[in-house]
């Protein structure tokens, strides 16, 4: 494999998760009966660029297809997460009715219903049918697409470019990163604003973050590695901010090269702490598979011993991080019976490589489990408050990453 950024061989493992099913790929009852397909889960870091990325074993266009089952909106941490940065946007960059702002993976809207809501003119661009329908069900103008330099030629030509162009977790899910800022650059204005969110690698190595890997994340970004293809487009990184969504992500705001805008000095404040903690040396990754199976190990000793005890266990997020984690640790309903998710895209069906079956809620008050192991820890505030019912009759909570939590 050569590195999807700069073409250099890639020889160096930072983690091993072994093999799994794309993470989103929700089975229904009746492909119980049939195969699955399994792709290696294998991250390489590039000694040249710093670039971690998984192979593109499976492309997006089929991870990405008509029957997508991830629907943003049915997390309010993250809704209110879309709307704080929409009022922030509206009054950083002074955007008016007559502003044009577009979404890159809009997904079903969940964001756009904010800009919307200020009576300014938006557009969504998303590549999968469900949740582009269900963008459209709420008034989002949304276009079925793929995002690249071909398809922002064809954009620009019929609607103009965007004065704020946005990409909430999508850099991360692009097979072709150069092809993609292309497409980034040529739709953006003059004048105009980019802000891209994606996980900060360094918070998925210091919080051992490896269930956030799956085959639809095909790259893992420093601040370094962005800036660098980035810059390769002619764009440049005007002010950064670290968020806490998804265990610890970057907001980069972009400017086109030549833009008046002085780059503020927290860009290179977070550049020198990467460089300082090891971000650009091997060492830096080198004990992340052990710390994985340390997690691993935990949390299946943890419910084999539970399983002795005759304890009632279930699961609450059917998330791909969940997927990833039951995948590599082995764990079947034998362990996990079920898992509950808010989503009605996701109930009714079973987790990828698992198995196990996702229920709605009232499962839980019926069955009364002693523990539910919350698999999207990063919403486990959200989670333990909506499940708060669960204490009356003696329930506990249970996260693994980035270590065995029991409370």
């Amino acid at each position: 494999m050569r590195c999807r950024l700069c073409s250099a061989t890639l020889r160096d493992v930072f983690v091993d998760l072994v093999a799994a099913p794309p993470s989103n790929s929700y089975l229904t009852a009746a492909q119980l009966d049939g195969p699955e397909t399994y792709f290696p889960l294998k991250l390489f870091v590039c000694r040249n660029c710093w670039l971690v990325q998984v192979p593109e074993h499976e492309s997006s266009e089929r991870i990405f297809a008509a029957d997508y089952a991830y629907f943003s909106s049915y997390s309010s941490t993250w809704l209110e997460h879309a709307q704080r940065y929409v009022a922030t946007a509206v009054e950083r960059l002074g955007l008016r009715p007559d502003s044009f702002v577009v979404e890159v993976a809009a997904n079903d809207g969940y964001l756009l219903q904010y800009v919307a809501g200020h009576g300014i003119r938006c557009v969504g661009i998303e590549p999968t049918a469900s949740t582009a329908a269900a963008a459209r069900a709420r008034g989002i103008d949304t276009i079925e697409a793929f995002f690249g330099r071909c398809f922002a030629e064809g954009f620009v030509a019929a609607r103009g470019h965007a004065d704020l162009l946005l990409g909430n977790n999508v850099y991360a899910h692009v097979p072709d990163l150069n092809d993609f800022t292309a497409g980034l650059k040529f739709a953006l204005a003059p004048g105009g604003t980019l802000t891209l969110e994606f996980p900060h690698l360094m918070r998925l190595v210091e919080g051992c973050q490896f269930d956030t890997i799956y085959h639809e994340h095909f790259s893992y970004f420093s601040l370094c590695t962005a800036e660098r293809v980035l810059a390769a487009h002619g764009l440049r990184i005007w002010d950064v901010e670290e968020l806490p969504t998804h265990g610890g992500s970057l907001r980069l705001w972009v400017v086109h090269l030549e833009d008046a805008r002085e780059t503020l000095p927290v860009v290179s404040a977070l550049r020198s702490r990467e460089a300082a903690a090891g971000m650009q040396t091997l060492e830096y990754y080198a004990d992340f598979q052990v710390r994985a199976e340390r997690v691993k190990n935990d949390l299946l000793a943890f419910l084999l011993q539970a399983r002795r005890e005759g304890k009632r266990l279930a699961a609450y997020g059917a998330a791909a991080k969940g997927n990833t984690l039951l995948n590599y640790a082995g764990i079947k309903p034998d362990l996990l019976p079920y898992v509950v998710d808010a989503s009605p895209h996701k109930k009714g069906r079973f987790l990828p490589g698992s198995r196990i079956p996702v229920v709605d809620e009232a499962r839980l008050r019926s069955d009364r489990p002693d523990c539910v192991l919350i698999l999207p820890w990063n919403l486990k505030a959200e989670i333990e408050a909506q499940l708060l019912g669960i204490r009356a009759w003696g329930g506990r909570f249970v996260v693994a990453v980035p270590h065995l939590v029991v409370w």
